[in-house]
This record gives structure tokens, C-alpha cells and sequence, in this order.
């Protein structure tokens, strides 16, 4: 039921699911969990303290739960969680967490591209895919169904709401709020994922909503403040929640506008797109 190829190494502290595959060349760390039906390919090396989840595929020359490339990093125990039927390509590498008892935690059903580099300490959620070459620094927060095109890079502590989609090297610093299309160096909000929106099978009054919200936040020329206070009299709805809620939690502010944070989110929130 586990086939292991004769020239991979297997610690024996590890715990394979049935159906495993370990293919040549493959190194497992010391404390690593495979869970039922996940491969492994030629040369893949899934470092300690790293659990994958059933049925995902590893392929060759990829890294995952390595040490983290963090000068703050000091050999303390973390960890890697990967969720199940998760698709790693080719020379990705993932980084464990910094910080003793910290996680890099990845949800489910994502696909991340040949060359993808996820940091330490970075939380991502289901249903993503990020394209060739994406790089995502430390403590980085991608929600649900996310799309991030090739060569893009996500500044540390930075979050990408769910279903957002981002273009192709962009330089994303601030975060992108839930269901909106972002792209470019300085990024620009350019409107809605309305095709995402489609293909996922959100309704058309949440996406009348969505809308709205996009025209509150990037057309209409009100501050964020006000434009929170406008949503705030809409009527009930669980998107309009969603958006509000991940605004009103931003630290970085979000792409195109800034959110004053803590004492300072008293006075007059700016206005203007920022660089």
C-alpha cells in the first residue's frame, strides 16, 4: 500500500498514510506526517516537523517545511500544516514558521505554480492558485479562492481577501479588500472579479454588491471612513459584511487607500491612491 523508491531517504520518526508514494531521490525529515495518497516526487524534500494532508502531489525538487529565511530564526520548534489534495509544482519552496510553537499553515485544494515561495509564518486559505514565480513574504494572509498571476511579489504582513485576483507582476504592499482585481507597479484596483465571481457561482445580488462597494471605495471620492459609513446603511448582507469587515481590520491599509490604525484612526482617513 506505501511504495518508497530505494534510493529515497525516510526517517523513521515519520508517518505515511496508506497509498503513499515516495518517489527517487526523495528525502522525508524526522516528525513529518503524509497523509493517505499523497505523492512525492523525484527529489522532493519535505523537511521536519511538516504535516500534508490526504491526496496532494509534490513535485520534483520542491522544498517544503524548510527553516525560514529569517534572521530572527534561532532554531526554535515550529512547524508546516498543508491541508489535503494540494498540488506543489516543481521547485516550489515553503517555509516553516518562525517563532516557537508558530505555524505556516496552508488550507486546501491549492495550487501553487513551479517556483512559488511561500515565506514563514504565512496563512493561506482554500482554492488558491498562485502562478510560476510567485513570491509571498513572512506572516502574508491569503483567504479563500485567490488567484495571483506570475512573477508577483506580496510584501510581508500584507492579506489578499477572498476570491481577489491579482495580475501578473504586480507589487502588492497594502491589502487587497475581498473580490476586487488588482494589478501593476504601483498596483491599481481596476474593479471587480466579476468573471471570478461568475465562475465561482456567486449570486447576482452579491455581485450587484460587490459592485457598489467597488464604486464606494475607488469612484466616488468619499475617504474610507466614509465610504464604510455609506455600506454601513446598506441593507443586511453577508458580502457587504465580509468587505467591511476585512477593511476595518487592516493594518497596512488597503491597495489605493490608506486606514489610519489604533489612536490615529480618529482623524480624516486619506483619500488619494498610494505609491
Amino acid at each position: 500500500m506505501i511504495e518508497i523508491h530505494p534510493t529515497a531517504v525516510v526517517h523513521p520518526t515519520a508517518t505515511l498514510g496508506a497509498r503513499v508514494h515516495i518517489g527517487p531521490y526523495a528525502v522525508v525529515g524526522e516528525h513529518v506526517v503524509l497523509g493517505e495518497g499523497t505523492v512525492l516526487g523525484p527529489h522532493a524534500i519535505i523537511e521536519p516537523h511538516t504535516t500534508l494532508g490526504r491526496d496532494c502531489h509534490v513535485h520534483g525538487g520542491a522544498v517544503v517545511g524548510g527553516v525560514p529565511q529569517d534572521l530572527k530564526f534561532s532554531g526554535e520548534r515550529s512547524s508546516t500544516v498543508i491541508g489535503d489534495r494540494n498540488v506543489i509544482r516543481e521547485c516550489v519552496t515553503i517555509n516553516r514558521a518562525t517563532g516557537e510553537g508558530e505555524t505556516t499553515r496552508i488550507g486546501d485544494d491549492n495550487l501553487f505554480m513551479a517556483y512559488v515561495h511561500v515565506a514563514h509564518n504565512c496563512v493561506i486559505g482554500n482554492g488558491n492558485v498562485l502562478a510560476n514565480g510567485v513570491t509571498l513574504a513572512g506572516h502574508v494572509v491569503i483567504e479563500d479562492l485567490v488567484t495571483i498571476g506570475g512573477l508577483s511579489g506580496v510584501h510581508q504582513f500584507t492579506r489578499v481577501g477572498a476570491l481577489g485576483m491579482v495580475g501578473a507582476m504586480t507589487r502588492l504592499v497594502q491589502d487587497l479588500p475581498p473580490y476586487m482585481l488588482v494589478e501593476g507597479h504601483p498596483p491599481r484596483v481596476y474593479g471587480p472579479n466579476l468573471v471570478g465571481l461568475k465562475r465561482r457561482g456567486i449570486e447576482a445580488e452579491d455581485r450587484r454588491i460587490v459592485k457598489q462597494a467597488y464604486k464606494a471605495l475607488y469612484r466616488s471620492g468619499l475617504s474610507i471612513s466614509q465610504a464604510l459609513e455609506e455600506m454601513a446603511a446598506w441593507p443586511d448582507s453577508a458580502v457587504r459584511d465580509q468587505i467591511v469587515t476585512f477593511i476595518r481590520g487592516s493594518e497596512r491599509g488597503i491597495v489605493g487607500k490608506v486606514v489610519r490604525t489604533h489612536a490615529s484612526r480618529t482623524s480624516e482617513d486619506a483619500a488619494g491612491p498610494t505609491s
